[in-house]
């Protein structure tokens, strides 16, 4: 095992450092902590890249002020004046506001020489029990003395709790008994093994469970249904956010007939990870409109890459800046459709103009050389708090190679994090 020291002076953004670990000994002790060879094979075998082979260093003060952040972001989206902007542009189904919260809010940073920056909040932020099973399995094939890892003694039962806290939200005492884990066809997306943990932990809480598309779902006589079965609850993992789509007319109305629990749902992401909802955060003239004390937009100005909303009428402004942008669409998820400003085309950028998307200031990620199959690759680094209610639950990194994170290549994946 090999720690690699870096400091502010060796590298303006390394707040980080690594420690690599024997890959064979990891996948031991996810073998023992799965106890499923079909999880096993999916999580290792076909995902080769989902967890990468290191722990990742992090100071304790870069955390606090992430944090200090995060209850910045959260203080605004409470404000009546705040929801007000935002739903002006929001679907249909934001309109509605039920009672539940909304699970696994995913506030990203990137780390830079004036300290972290957001990039963007995600309202339905995948991996959360992925990377408790890897801190668990980390720390089974190691001794970490006084090693911080952040993340609690039992972050599953946090998780469940979670849940519960969801529906009784919205139901009060009434038992829990059915979950439906949603997505669009679940045996393709590339986080189903997540979708079978959850279906684990939930069975395990005697709650039945079911994975499935939401055309599998039928809402009659004012019940959704999976077959003949009931659905209480929606684990909603589509990315429609607005439950918007055609195909999605039964699960919305169900919704919004209070026939059964959404989380998260379609207000949850229009207040929080709309990446429109970053130009407000980043404008003080508009936060000043709607009331944040001072102490408030500093964090916010200082701790959030600063976001516009793309106009046409700002072309040449927006191509002269390129290089020192990132482009994203306002609904995007994943990565998908976004583009660094450096390496875009004419063609790409008119495509930009007449889409729906925000210009970002490009905060480039912590990047270092790394040892990966015996060749030298650049690794870069992301950080993901998972929040719910204000509170972090659990801290992960992501490492990745290219533009942006994709678990697809040698050293990627996520990474347990160890406070210094």
């Amino acid at each position: 095992m090999t720690l690699l020291h870096q400091t502010l002076d060796d590298q303006p953004n390394a707040e980080c450092r690594c420690v690599s670990l024997d890959r064979e000994a990891m996948r031991k002790a996810l073998r023992q902590q799965l106890a499923d060879d079909l999880l096993y094979r999916m999580l290792v075998e076909e995902r080769p890249h989902q967890f990468a082979e290191s722990l990742v260093f992090v100071t304790e003060s870069s955390l606090h002020r992430q944090r200090d952040i995060i209850a910045a972001i959260e203080s605004v989206i409470a404000m009546p004046a705040y929801q007000q902007r935002v739903l002006a542009y929001a679907p249909e189904a934001a309109q509605f506001t039920p009672k539940a919260h909304g699970v696994f809010f995913g506030y990203d940073f990137h780390l830079s020489p004036k300290g972290p920056q957001l990039i963007e909040v995600n309202s339905n932020a995948g991996g959360a029990l992925l990377n408790a099973i890897l801190v668990r399995a980390q720390t089974a094939c190691y001794e970490f003395d006084n090693l911080n890892i952040t993340a609690t003694a039992n972050p599953e039962q946090l998780f469940m709790a979670m849940f519960v806290e969801e529906w009784q939200a919205e139901r009060g005492q009434q038992p829990l008994c059915s979950i439906a884990i949603v997505d669009e066809n679940p045996p393709t997306q590339f986080m189903l093994p997540e979708f079978l943990l959850f279906k684990k932990l939930f069975e395990q809480h005697h709650i039945n469970t079911v994975i499935c598309d939401p055309s599998e779902l039928d809402y009659r006589d004012g019940t959704l249904c999976y077959g003949n079965m009931p659905i209480d609850l929606i684990y909603n993992r589509l990315t429609d956010f607005g439950l918007e789509a055609e195909s999605l007319k039964l699960l919305r109305e169900a919704y919004l007939d209070k026939a059964v629990v959404v989380t998260p749902h379609p207000r949850a992401h229009a207040l929080y990870a709309d990446k429109r909802n970053l130009a407000i955060l980043t404008d003080e003239t508009a936060l000043l409109d709607i009331g944040v004390a001072a102490e408030t937009r500093t964090l916010l100005l200082e701790g959030i890459a600063h976001t516009t909303c793309i106009h046409k009428d700002d072309a040449e402004r927006l191509w002269a800046a390129r290089k020192q942008l990132f482009f994203k669409p306002a609904k995007g998820y994943g990565s998908k459709a976004a583009y660094r400003g450096e390496s875009i085309t004419k063609r790409v950028f008119q495509e930009i103009l007449q889409g729906n998307y925000v210009a970002q200031t490009l905060v480039r990620p912590t990047e270092w050389q790394w040892k990966v199959e015996n060749e030298m690759v650049n690794l870069k680094l992301d950080l993901r708090q998972f929040v719910y209610k204000g509170k972090t639950q659990l801290t992960s990194a992501r490492l990745y190679q290219g533009q942006t994170t994709n678990f697809r290549t040698p050293g990627s994946g996520f990474a347990g994090v160890v406070v210094v």
